[in-house]
């Protein structure tokens, strides 16, 4: 069975020691009860991987001796995806499967239809995704934590549609009206991909037409209409085996 990951944002190069303190530490320590002489991965969450073994273990803190370093190349095409703000009872767990899904960036958006509502509190709600990413980042034994950006608005997300479309990448927002299938789109040669995917009551005709005019194909995931939680994790399986990303 593959060691526990744990992120560090410094690790020192083989034959030193590292210190996982704070939360994480506590996490490894208190929660998971990794003892002396166990082994860990340490990661600094943006690619750097290192084999170590725990060499001294407190409640609170884990020393470790790190064994050795590599750096893990990032899946290509990276894939961001645009979270329309799920009910508050389902907005981490959206995050927690499109990380564990693979997702590269993820970008929470303020849709018309979104029940949830983050004005005044969109800071809030950001950091909360970025502990989700990072928890879900952990769980899967991810080399990259997922960046979680800033809450979007319609005009925010128009203009990242227009951005990839400038660099040759894919633009598809996931909706049931799509008269192409995703799985037709050519994904394999995209230099990126965005997923857009809607809130609970859908995505509304002026935002469909929009995201059109900036140059997003409307396309149907499959036969079975999927919660705005799981689309994103679903697509990225998808894509998985349809690009060089698996």
């Amino acid at each position: 069975m593959a060691a526990t990951v744990f992120y560090l944002d410094e690790i020192p190069e083989p034959g030193g020691v590292a210190v996982l303190a704070g939360p994480e530490g506590r996490h490894a320590a208190t929660v998971r009860r990794i003892r002396v002489g166990e082994p860990v991965t340490l990661s600094d969450g943006a690619g750097v991987l290192a084999e170590s073994e725990v060499v001294a273990a407190r409640k609170d803190m884990l020393e470790l001796q790190v064994l050795n370093r590599v750096v893990a190349e990032a899946v290509s095409p990276p894939v961001t995806v645009v979270q329309a703000l799920p009910k508050s009872d389902r907005s981490e767990l959206a995050v927690e499967l499109m990380t564990e899904a693979g997702a590269d960036v993820v970008v929470p958006w303020q849709a018309a239809r979104c029940v949830a509502n983050w004005e005044g509190k969109a800071h809030k709600g950001v950091e909360k995704w970025r502990a989700a990413a990072r928890s879900a980042a952990r769980q899967s034994r991810r080399a990259y934590i997922p960046e979680v950006r800033d809450l979007h608005r319609t005009p925010d997300v128009l203009d990242l549609v227009r951005e990839a479309k400038a660099d040759n990448g894919i633009v598809v927002a996931l909706h049931e009206s799509g008269r192409s299938r995703f799985v037709d789109l050519p994904v394999a040669a995209a230099s990126r991909i965005v997923l857009i995917v809607g809130p609970e009551g859908g995505l509304d005709d002026g935002e469909l037409t929009a995201l059109s005019e900036a140059g997003a194909s409307v396309a149907l995931l499959g036969p079975t209409v999927l919660r705005t939680s799981t689309a994103a994790a679903v697509a990225l399986g998808a894509l998985g085996a349809l690009t060089p990303r698996w």
